[in-house]
């Protein structure tokens, strides 16, 4: 059995490495996409991961499937089309913040036809973030996959990323990006999107509203303040792990990827049977994991692997 399969997005980061002498910005093509993030990140770690998603047929395309198997990810579910593989251009700034400009491409692309069914149905996991629900034809086969997912009983997560560039209007980023929440058993959100979703900024309030709409376990994360998370009820907050920030791209990934990795180590139903105690620990395993990844450059290239989280415990 998987652990985890992700559906949605796979694509270029064109990523600011610095400025040449003649102040010039660089850029460097780092693999990306916020799924196939978490799958690289989970499979690091030790998980046995797979990504349903969809390239261009071009080099770029070529070298995106070429890293999902040098990570270990199954990569059966990766069509590719005939229009080019979406980039990212990522900027960041003298504080390691990113800013994101999209030129859509192949992505957009996937159809609940491309698809493998009986891969997603047959995870501990179903994972998909709201990029994948910003066009037609993506969107129909991300809501696709994650009801039929939920219908057979996987556990669904779900990180709603909001790109304003995305969405023609924010309403419409609203609408989109609550309707698979009832489907959705694990969520994973920042603080700016919390408003977004549950109309105010208060943790526990919010996190409350998710709650009611069926979702189990909430993650909230707060940058350097650590992660709020609500579960069965109860709220606690785990505190970061002090990094030195080089680049935040990925960050939110890794952290989703090591969540899901731990609780995919817990057996074939992840959530059974976990205390407030041990999620601390999940949680704060995942911190750890997000500062090494937070200390270097890049997405998926600065992805720590399990000794390297387990040993920045001891330091």
């Amino acid at each position: 059995m998987t652990d985890i399969t992700s559906i949605g997005e796979i694509l270029i980061d064109l990523t600011q490495t610095g400025k040449n002498d003649a102040n010039v910005p660089l850029f460097a093509a780092n693999p990306g996409g916020a799924p196939a993030n978490v799958a690289v990140a989970a499979a690091r770690l030790g998980s046995r991961t797979a990504f349903i998603g969809k390239t261009g047929n071009d080099g770029f395309g070529s070298y995106l499937r070429q890293v999902l198997e040098e990570n270990g990810v199954d990569h059966s579910g990766l069509q590719t089309a005939e229009g080019p593989t979406t980039m990212a251009i990522v900027s960041v700034d003298e504080t390691g913040e990113r800013s994101f400009r999209f030129i859509r491409g192949a992505d957009c692309e996937m159809v609940p036809e491309d698809v493998d069914e009986a891969l997603a149905q047959s995870s501990k996991v179903l994972h998909f973030g709201s990029v994948s629900l910003t066009q037609g034809v993506a969107r129909s086969a991300t809501i696709f996959t994650a009801r039929a997912a939920h219908k057979a009983g996987v556990l669904v997560s779900y990180d709603p990323n909001y790109r304003p560039a995305l969405w023609r209007t924010k309403r419409d980023a609203l609408e989109w990006m609550t309707l698979p929440l009832p489907l959705v058993d694990i969520i994973k959100l920042s603080d700016e999107e919390l408003p977004l979703l549950t109309e105010t900024m208060d943790l526990e309030e919010g996190s409350r509203r998710l709650e009611e709409q069926g979702i189990s376990l909430i993650m909230i994360t707060l940058g350097e303040k650590g992660t709020f998370c609500r579960w069965r009820g109860e709220t606690f907050t785990v505190p970061a792990f002090p990094t030195r920030v080089a680049d935040t791209n990925g960050a939110g990934d890794t952290f989703m990827g090591a969540v899901l990795h731990r609780l995919c180590r817990r057996g074939e139903k992840p959530l059974e049977g976990l205390e407030p105690a041990e999620l601390r620990e999940i949680v704060a395993f995942a911190n750890r994991a997000a500062s090494l990844t937070c200390s270097r450059s890049g997405a998926i290239p600065a992805m720590p692997t399990l000794a390297e989280v387990e040993g920045s415990a001891l330091t």
